[in-house]
C-alpha cells in the first residue's frame, strides 16, 4: 500500500531566494507498506518545474501498490513524485533484506561529509551579521540574483573574511549582469557560481570566460540533460527532487563524472528524511549542499546529526 501525506516543518527564520520567501518547509511524505514493514521517502514539489502539492500527490496516488523501482522509472518522469516513491522503495527493500541501502546499491559505507551553510537573501546588514555568525563554517553559500548583489556579497566577505564562498543566483542574472559582476566575484574570492543565468538562455555561458567554475542546477535534471551542458558548465548539482530519486541520481552521477563534470549534491528545503539518501551521493562530491535540516526549527524523529565532522549518514530508524 502507498500512502502520501503533507507535512510542515517550521523554519528557524524566514528563508529567501530571488524567487520569493518561505517561513516553513512543506513536503510530501510517502510510506509504502509491504509484509508488515514500511519504507519512507520525502519530496518537495517545486513550482519552478510546474509541480504543485496536489499534482504531485495525484501522481503518487496513481502508482500501482506493487510498483518496483525499475517499473517506476518507466511510468513516472523525473521529478518530485518519483523521488519520494523511489526513495521509499529503497528504504523498504533495505528493511526487507535487513541490509543498508548503500549495500544494496553496491556503494562503500558512507562517512560524514561537511556541508556548505546557506545564507538567505536579505539586506546587506543582515547578511553580514549572518556571515559573521556562521564564519566558522568552512564554506558559505550565498543566495543572490538581484540588482543589489555586489553590496550584499561585499558585506558577507566583511562578515566572514576567511570562509570560502560560493554563490547561487537561481537564474537571477542576465548575461550582461553576470559579465559585470565576474571581476568582483574574482576579487572577493568566490570559488564557484551556481546557475547564474536562466536555464532556457544559458547558451551564453559557452561564450563567457569561466574564470570561476560554473555549476548547472536548474539546467541539470537527469542523465538526458547532460548532453546540453558541455562547454557551458564545469559542475552539475544533483538533487533527488530533480532526478526523480536515488536510482536515477546514481546513474546521473556516473555519467557526469565520465564526461568530466565535477559533482555538487544539493537539496530542496526539507527534513532529514529528504537528505538521508543524498548523503550516499555526496561521499566523493566536490561540493556538498545538504544543510536544509539546519534551517528547521523542528525535524523528524531520529534526525540527522550535524557536528564538526559534517552531516552523518542516517540511522536505520530514519531511512535506509
Amino acid at each position: 500500500m502507498i500512502n502520501v501525506r503533507r507535512d510542515v516543518f517550521k523554519l528557524k527564520q524566514p528563508f529567501s531566494i530571488s524567487r520569493g520567501l518561505r517561513d516553513k518547509a512543506e513536503v510530501l511524505t510517502v510510506e509504502i507498506s509491504r509484509h508488515g514493514l514500511v519504507g519512507r521517502g520525502e519530496c518537495t514539489p517545486y513550482l519552478r518545474y510546474g509541480e504543485t502539492f496536489d499534482s504531485v500527490a495525484a501522481q503518487i496516488a496513481a502508482i500501482p501498490n506493487d510498483v518496483s523501482r525499475d517499473k517506476l522509472q518507466r511510468i513516472l518522469k523525473p521529478g518530485a513524485a518519483r523521488n519520494a516513491v523511489d526513495c521509499a522503495l529503497w528504504d523498504l527493500e533495505a528493511k526487507l533484506c535487513n541490509k543498508r541501502v548503500w549495500e544494496l546499491a553496491g556503494l562503500a559505507e558512507p562517512k560524514p561529509r561537511m556541508s556548505v551553510f546557506t545564507l538567505s537573501l536579505s539586506s546587506k546588514e543582515k547578511m553580514q551579521s549572518d556571515a559573521h555568525e556562521y564564519a566558522h563554517c568552512p564554506v558559505l553559500k550565498i543566495k543572490l540574483g538581484t540588482p543589489e548583489d555586489l553590496p550584499r556579497l561585499e558585506a558577507v566577505r566583511r562578515g566572514a573574511p576567511d570562509a570560502q564562498i560560493i554563490v547561487d543566483a537561481n537564474e537571477g542574472w542576465t548575461a550582461s549582469a553576470y559579465s559585470e559582476l565576474l571581476p568582483h566575484l574574482v576579487r572577493l574570492g568566490v570559488k564557484m557560481i551556481e546557475q547564474p543565468v536562466p536555464a532556457n538562455s544559458d547558451e551564453i555561458l559557452a561564450k563567457i570566460d569561466r574564470i570561476i567554475p560554473v555549476c548547472a542546477d536548474e539546467s541539470c535534471h537527469d542523465t538526458e540533460t547532460l548532453s546540453k551542458l558541455s562547454g557551458k558548465y564545469d559542475m552539475v548539482n544533483i538533487k533527488l527532487d530533480k532526478t526523480g530519486g536515488l536510482t536515477e541520481a546514481l546513474k546521473l552521477k556516473r555519467e557526469a563524472v565520465s564526461l568530466g563534470f565535477d559533482i555538487m549534491v544539493g537539496c530542496m528545503l526539507g527534513s532529514s528524511l529528504a537528505i538521508a539518501p543524498a548523503i550516499l551521493l555526496a561521499q566523493d562530491a566536490k561540493t556538498v549542499d545538504l544543510d536544509a535540516p539546519l534551517l528547521l526549527l523542528e525535524d523528524r524523529a531520529h534526525s540527522l546529526i550535524f557536528d564538526e565532522y559534517g552531516v552523518h549518514p542516517s540511522t536505520q530508524e530514519l531511512w535506509g
